[in-house]
């Protein structure tokens, strides 16, 4: 842990194993936080926030930090992204983007804050009244991230919290805490006050649980599953916090045959549905899982694309030529296996995988692997459709209308993401604009900008990460009315 600027053990001197995902074999051993350590790191952000120097830092300062911060991350990029691809189990190379992901994420806040205004002028409609809109750090912030994306969510957390000016608290998952740790010590090297920046390695609960009930706490930013994201809302609704929740998707790609006239526009399109449903063994929160097709290109496309699917090379995610990489733990290998189990109960028809790997599939010997999976002819009953699986599992579903490929794109309870894919420019942006998605993306799938808000609708969660709004999560608004020529009003006769 590292709390006040230094590191600590647990209190009660509790540890735990971090272990590969690829072979189940040991990574490391952190200190297992409890509630007194939550309070201990509480504290400490109290105190750097009522009485440290960072809340009081000039803009200019605080993104001096911030670039610094991006600095290290560019200069320590190969052990980091090494760290961050055994401890997840995802590719070398998309660690290797996280990073500079990462990077990006520092210096886009620091540029953002760096000349801001000292405040909002108000014309209030009088020369004798001067009127200001301000913003303020909202304090100490808990900031609980999840295991598929540990090192790029504590980024998105972080930097505007500490562009805002606030201290925190962060609770990485305690499945991958090590990249979080090495984040930590590059923000000391940067400059952070002591205090400013808290880490706790421990579980959701106790930990977790006492971050978002804390009163020494004034505000909870929390990305993880629906269930844990309705506990932290209920936790911090004792004390009215500001929160923050982002809580995953069932997120639609919609391909039109118009998309499929060419052969280039074809071959694009299956591209895409693959990175879409695959990346990371579909453990993102965004992950296009639900591929949602136009009926007279389906079986052609459903063809190509369980072709592709096949070859998808699977391994450790440090050796070259791996495409795809295992699952974080044993239960997460067991829970895709029942959605696959359950679908195919209701009727889908498996195209490729609905398996772990055996001794003919290549590589994986031993970890916690599942082939990529294709399930056609699936509809909106199937529990499957409905609930996020955060496995390597892509269901098919057909339209044959616009207003048809709309109904099932949002028939979701929640809101987070989703692609359409047209060659009729007009249509594309069309169908974007009637899709209830925080995100959508038009012929392309995953890219995000570090200047454009990140966030759902319905059950994807609350609030705005990136982008303007991100910062302005972290930010209390406060408005000053000064009267320069103050005198009696005689609203009272008395």
């Amino acid at each position: 842990m590292w709390i006040a600027g230094h590191r600590r053990p647990a209190a009660d001197g509790s540890r735990r194993q971090v272990h590969d995902p690829a072979d189940g074999t040991v990574l490391a051993e952190v200190a297992e936080a409890g509630p007194a350590d939550a309070d201990e790191a509480v504290a400490a952000a109290r105190r750097a926030f009522d009485h440290g120097p960072w809340p009081a830092t000039p803009p200019a300062g605080r993104a001096a930090v911030l670039r610094a911060t991006a600095g290290l991350l560019r200069r320590d990029r190969e052990r980091i992204a090494l760290t961050e691809s055994r401890d997840t189990g995802k590719t070398l190379a998309e660690a290797r983007t996280d990073v500079d992901d990462v990077a990006a994420a520092f210096g886009y806040y620091a540029a953002l804050v760096e000349h801001e205004a000292a405040g909002r002028v108000v014309d209030a409609g009088s020369a004798e009244v001067h009127s200001v809109v301000v913003h303020e750090p909202a304090g100490v912030c808990a900031l609980i991230t999840p295991w598929n994306y540990p090192l790029l969510q504590a980024a998105w957390k972080i930097a505007p919290a500490l562009a805002a000016g606030n201290t925190f608290v962060l609770k990485p998952s305690e499945l991958t805490p090590l990249s979080s740790v090495l984040l930590l010590r590059l923000l000391g090297e940067a400059g952070l006050p002591d205090g400013a920046g808290n880490l706790l390695t421990g579980p959701g609960d106790p930990v977790g649980a006492r971050l978002a009930a804390h009163p020494g706490v004034d505000l909870v930013s929390f990305t993880g599953g629906l269930a844990s994201g309705t506990k932290v809302a209920a936790a911090a609704a004792a004390t009215v916090k500001k929160t923050a929740l982002e809580l995953g998707g069932k997120n639609p790609n919609v391909v039109f045959a118009d998309a499929c006239a060419s052969p280039e526009g074809f071959a694009t399109a299956v591209d895409h549905a693959l990175n879409a449903a695959f990346i990371h063994s579909g453990q993102v929160c965004s992950a296009g899982s639900r591929l949602i097709v136009e009926e007279s290109v389906r079986d052609r496309f459903v063809a190509e694309l369980t072709a592709r699917a096949r070859r998808i090379r699977l391994g450790r995610g440090t050796d070259p030529g791996v495409e795809c990489g295992p699952l974080i733990s044993p239960g997460q290998v067991t829970r895709t296996e029942k959605f696959v189990a359950g679908a195919l109960e209701e009727g889908a028809v498996l195209r490729c995988g609905g398996r772990r790997p055996g001794p003919g599939d290549g590589p994986p010997d031993g970890g916690w692997f599942y082939l990529p999976t294709v399930l056609d002819h699936c509809h909106r009953d199937m529990r499957i459709i409905r609930e996020e699986i955060f496995g390597p599992v892509l269901t098919v579903e057909t339209f044959r209308t616009e207003d048809e490929a709309v109904a099932l794109a949002n028939d979701t309870e929640y809101g987070l993401a989703g692609a359409v894919f047209s060659a009729d420019t007009a249509r594309a942006r069309r169908i974007a604009g009637r899709l209830r998605h925080g995100t959508v993306w038009i012929n392309d799938y995953h890219p995000y900008l570090p200047q454009a808000e990140w966030g759902g609708f319905g059950r994807s969660g609350t609030g705005r990460e990136l982008g303007p709004s991100g910062l302005a999560e972290y930010r209390e608004t406060k408005h000053i009315y000064e009267n320069l020529r103050p005198a009696p009003t005689r609203w009272f006769a008395g």
